[in-house]
């Protein structure tokens, strides 16, 4: 069986990908697997060994090798038996159809069921309205249609020995020593500066938990926030908050920090969800959003938010302009929770390997 699985465009949401990806490898053990992902997507699951080819696709790359075209091509070429089509975009379903691809698995959303040849139905109440569902549940059930039922929810991610090199390499540069204690932060999202908190709440924070709670505490960024992470420490004035700002920035470096982190304290982001696939610890900042949509059965998660009569609105900015659902989630509640995951007794650490060593850490 040589199948082709479209990942979706968000890091989170390829993560959310994992147990889907790996039921598809238990289920074809001697197949060919490949995935097809954004080029800043595709790291995120660099260190696995389930799929033998990662095909790098953006239709407006500036690349001609990974625009539409080429990757119609490519898939003409490799004529896989099947596409797995985790995005609910047309554009996937066009792509697959146009490639030759005599089996297209996907969700009949967005008028695209006509392009598929099995169509799964997304829930939805009497009314006909698409109810919340678990994302890793959702992408679970196209691996069922091709007889994959997996060995459950549980997502899963590797670090390789280069990404551990340059987390030793940042902490050593920051002065910073996992083995005494350390929490990361994550201010970041994809999704829009709606489900961002503000960067004096997470200096508070910062600086509360280097004091009161003796722990190194790291922000982490992508290249788009490192002034954002900049002020968070400038705020905490503190010698033990630092940042990744003005280290040389990837999405292994971000997954080695948070795998050895004790705490990952951050906004409904993709980070979030490296803590929940190496069993670290975290307290996720909620707000736009709905939770049922992420939730990722994380034993060690603590999930915060401050209701409003307008939320969770989904949008990726506050159209009502006051931000009031992050702006009004205090940072001492915050930091309560933050220490009530701290007093439990250090976790063990994540393996390089994914599924080496069963984390039982609890909360105190």
């Amino acid at each position: 069986m040589n199948i082709v699985v479209f990942l979706p465009s968000l890091i989170g949401d390829a993560v959310m990908a994992t147990p889907t990806l790996r039921a598809l490898r238990r289920g074809f053990p001697s197949g060919r697997l490949s995935i097809v992902a954004k080029p800043n997507v595709a790291p995120v699951l660099d260190g696995l060994d389930w799929f033998d080819e990662t095909i790098l696709f953006h239709p407006r790359s500036k690349l001609r090798e990974q625009r539409t075209p080429a990757l119609i091509r490519r898939l003409r070429g490799d004529r896989p038996d099947a596409a797995v089509l985790l995005p609910n975009s047309i554009r996937t379903a066009w792509i697959a159809r146009l490639s030759g691809i005599p089996r297209r698995v996907g969700y009949d959303r967005y008028a695209r069921g006509w392009l598929l040849t099995d169509r799964l139905a997304p829930p939805r109440d009497a009314a006909g309205k698409l109810l919340p569902c678990p994302i890793v549940e959702y992408y679970l059930g196209l691996a069922h249609v091709l007889g994959c039922p997996g060995e459950g929810v549980r997502l899963e991610l590797a670090t390789t020995p280069a990404n551990e090199a340059a987390a030793d390499e940042a902490c050593t540069a920051l002065g910073v020593d996992p083995s005494a204690g350390l929490v990361c932060l994550n201010t970041g999202g994809a999704f829009g500066p709606a489900k961002a908190w503000p960067a004096e709440s997470f200096g508070v924070l910062a600086r509360r938990l280097a004091e009161e709670s003796n722990v190194s505490v790291v922000v982490l960024c992508g290249p788009s926030e490192r002034d954002e992470a900049r002020k968070i420490v400038a705020l905490a004035a503190h010698p033990r908050v630092a940042s990744l700002a003005d280290r040389a920035l990837s999405l292994g470096l971000s997954k080695a920090m948070v795998r050895r982190a004790d705490l990952l304290v951050t906004t409904d982001s993709g980070p979030r969800h490296f803590a929940a696939a190496f069993g670290t610890p975290v307290v996720t900042l909620f707000g736009p959003t709905r939770i049922e949509w992420t939730r990722t059965n994380h034993p060690n998660a603590i999930h915060l938010y401050h209701p409003v009569p307008c939320g969770p609105c989904q949008r990726p900015v506050c159209p009502l302009g006051h931000h009031l659902c992050m702006k009004n989630l205090n940072p001492d509640r915050v930091f309560d929770a933050s220490r009530r995951m701290l007093s439990g007794r250090r976790r063990p650490r994540a393996s390089l390997r994914p599924g080496t060593e069963e984390l039982t850490w609890r909360p105190g």
